[in-house]
């Protein structure tokens, strides 16, 4: 069954003190695009993330994201009494020297100062990082589901369309014998109205006939038919077929183009304008296949 490139992921976790969230979405592309945007308490495991989604998402422009919340009390800055109660007598101590009034808001002035607050380095242990890994696997098994989902909405849709050709295509049988005989009378007309004109009617037969077999059309249909069905097997092959798809698509448009160019006949060239618009869907659609 065939995936769409179109997804997103997210997963959650609680620690004592904090909540990690991860989400990734995914897009269309040729090939993997990967951002990732890693809250600083884990950027030393970026690149094993990195390799983790490289290996599960495959392809698509893939935006990946952890961010953490503190849900504690203790938070990881503290402020540093002793400096603060330093800056506050030193700027006691020059307001008097210099006769001007203390600050109104004491804090507001002493919490700017430097070194006021003190940072606590966060480390994360292998229990923390486990826990981590778990939560990145769930939100991209969480893009995996949804990018099954939407595969399914679209190979029914590429079912659908390569009816509508195949049916179409049938729909020409109708019209070539009789578009072979208008060919034949129209270029009999014409010729019968030059006056005073001989012509050898076997050298006629001959070139009627050339000129018949290159408005045939029946190889396209063949190839055609053939470009369907193979389009379907494709898609019953399993995920990652986008590429080829595409490419099988390619193919089929050439031959209706090719049949297009060679109809000759009004009716036919309408089923050909109704198969392009069948395979113009198809061809949108096919850049969402992984």
């Amino acid at each position: 069954m065939i995936q769409s490139m179109t997804g997103f992921g997210k997963a959650t976790a609680e620690l004592q003190k904090r909540k990690i969230t991860v989400e990734v979405k995914s897009l269309n592309s040729k090939q993997l695009d990967l951002t990732v945007r890693v809250a600083n308490l884990y950027k030393e495991h970026e690149m094993e993330i990195r390799n983790q989604l490289s290996r599960q998402v495959e392809r698509g422009k893939v935006d990946f994201l952890i961010y953490v919340e503190n849900i504690g009390n203790e938070t990881s800055s503290q402020i540093n009494h002793n400096q603060i109660e330093g800056y506050y007598k030193q700027i006691k101590d020059s307001a008097m020297k210099l006769g001007v009034d203390e600050p109104s808001d004491w804090f507001q002035v002493l919490l700017r100062l430097p070194d006021v607050l003190k940072y606590e380095v966060q480390e994360v242990d292998e229990a923390e990082w486990k826990l981590l890994h778990e939560t990145v696997d769930k939100a991209i098994h969480q893009l995996q589901a949804f990018r099954k989902q939407e595969g399914e909405m679209l190979e029914k849709l590429f079912e659908e369309k390569i009816a509508n050709i195949s049916a179409l295509l049938s729909e020409i049988s109708l019209y070539e014998a009789e578009r072979v005989e208008k060919v034949k009378t129209r270029i009999s007309e014409a010729l019968q109205k030059i006056e005073d004109f001989d012509y050898d009617k076997n050298r006629f037969e001959q070139e009627m006939i050339y000129y018949i077999e290159k408005l045939d059309i029946n190889e396209e249909k063949t190839r055609l038919s053939n470009h369907l069905s193979y389009f379907l097997e494709t898609m019953k092959a399993g995920s990652g077929q986008g590429k080829k798809l595409g490419f099988i698509a390619q193919e089929m448009g050439r031959e209706i183009n090719t049949m297009g160019s060679k109809s000759n006949h009004a009716d036919m060239q309408q089923i050909v304008v109704r198969m392009k618009d069948e395979l113009e869907q198809i061809k949108e659609q096919v850049l969402n296949v992984l």
